[in-house]
């Protein structure tokens, strides 16, 4: 189905540009041919709507605008599109013009905890760096609806050196994760810019990049795009597969790229009414997840930004996909289901209740089978005294990192695999006369 819809794609995309050379898999040819109205997504899908939808539809478009890569447009199955994953992701809805009285433009306050442009600093340790607001694609569910999609809000060259100088004169920033819209929208030039900015900061320990490239559109995970990314060896990155239908070979043959450069790669999983509401989507997804070496992070609760309503599942909902998942498979592939709190209050764990109760000596615990079991507590716990005086700590505080030694003096004649047999010094007169010294 995937490939005969890219046949058909390609074909009448290129029947309707025919000066234009049609390179499938050119990632700046996709995005000069994203579909952009309803017209031409009609047109190449051969999905028809009638007149009153369309006016609909043209009035979500007004509002939330459409944009969708010819690669991510193939994988919709168009003979059930309006039960398709892809398409909903991809296709605006007319439900988006429904804005509920808890809806809000920036239901995570990114603007609010805003320092400088740029930069969300809401943990302590760690900031968010919105680079650009483009994307290859317009997600339908994207929290950032109120920015992507708006030219003027793209971050200037000199509002990035803002950005980097704060995060330099702020001292307590060890983490920094670049995101948008999406990071490789920009050139690998200027990737490879803001990396070296950032990597030569000296406590900035870990660089993140958060992208749906691999998801919408892999072909821009190129080999030169890789070589930049591979010299910076504290860097992550992190995608964004909502669905099993998404990892498509070719998603495989992206993120193979980065994980076979020796990239460590995460997943951040939206849960999507009538996308992946189902403990057996979500546990088939992570389980492709993890065959691609990429680990599943978060299972984020959908956010209360405007026109998201159709999307919001219960809370319960995650809830039970969690109780499905945790014991049920292998510990990596459980993602950490988790709240982003309105308001600003960040990510807020949310998982099933394995603590039953608790006393002096005992915690009563129950498994993932429902077995009720207990864990007996030490009969004496002395804790190590601490007066909170941290810099004078001699006890178990030191935090550098342990450095292995050469083996010196006796040691040597310790290791097994060491072929010496003894140790003789310097000075000894008897090997001085025995070598003619």
């Amino acid at each position: 189905m995937r490939e005969k819809n890219k046949k058909r794609i390609k074909k009448k995309i290129s029947s309707s540009r025919k000066n234009m050379l049609v390179e499938w898999g050119n990632y700046k040819w996709q995005l000069e041919h994203a579909v952009t109205s309803i017209d031409v997504f009609e047109e190449i899908t051969d999905i028809k709507f009638n007149e009153e939808e369309r006016g609909r539809l043209e009035e979500t478009l007004a509002k939330f605008p459409l944009s969708v890569t010819p690669y991510y447009a193939s994988l919709i199955d168009t003979e059930n599109f309006r039960n398709d994953p892809v398409f909903k992701q991809a296709f605006p809805d007319v439900r988006e013009l429904d804005i509920m009285t808890n809806d809000m433009a920036d239901p995570l306050s990114e603007d609010k905890d805003s320092p400088v442009p740029g930069i969300t600093h809401r943990y302590p340790d760690r900031v968010l760096f919105n680079v650009t607001s483009t994307c290859s694609m317009y997600c339908r569910h994207c929290t950032r609806k109120r920015k992507v999609g708006d030219s003027d809000d793209i971050l200037s060259k000199k509002d990035m050196l803002e950005a980097v100088r704060y995060i330099k004169s702020t001292k307590g920033v060890r983490d920094v994760l670049i995101s948008g819209g999406d990071p490789f929208m920009l050139p690998d030039e200027f990737i490879d810019w803001i990396l070296e900015k950032l990597s030569a900061i000296p406590h900035v320990e870990v660089i993140r990049i958060g992208t749906r490239m691999p998801v919408v559109l892999p072909y821009r995970i190129t080999e030169d795009l890789v070589k930049v990314l591979s010299k910076y060896k504290n860097l992550w990155i992190n995608t964004h597969f909502n669905h099993p239908r998404e990892l498509s070979s070719t998603a495989e043959k992206a993120l193979a790229r980065l994980s076979e450069a020796g990239i460590p790669l995460g997943n951040q999983t939206v849960l999507l009414a009538g996308v992946n509401d189902c403990p057996r989507i979500i546990k088939k997804l992570m389980h492709r997840l993890v065959q691609n070496r990429v680990r599943p992070y978060y299972l984020y609760q959908c956010d209360m930004s405007e026109g998201l309503s159709h999307f919001r599942t219960p809370v319960g909902k995650g809830m039970e996909i969690m109780e499905h998942m945790i014991g049920h498979t292998s510990g990596f592939a459980v993602p950490r289901y988790v709240i982003d709190a309105p308001g600003g209050g960040g990510k807020i764990p949310v998982m099933p209740e394995y603590l039953i109760s608790w006393s002096t000596n005992k915690v009563i615990l129950r498994n993932y089978e429902g077995v009720i079991t207990t864990y007996k507590e030490p009969d004496s716990y002395e804790p190590t005294f601490c007066d909170r005086n941290c810099d004078e700590c001699d006890l178990q505080l030191n935090l550098e990192a342990g450095h292995e030694e050469k083996p010196v003096g006796i040691v040597k004649l310790l290791r097994d695999h060491e072929s010496l047999v003894s140790l003789t010094p310097s000075a000894n007169e008897r090997i001085r006369r025995r070598n003619g010294k």
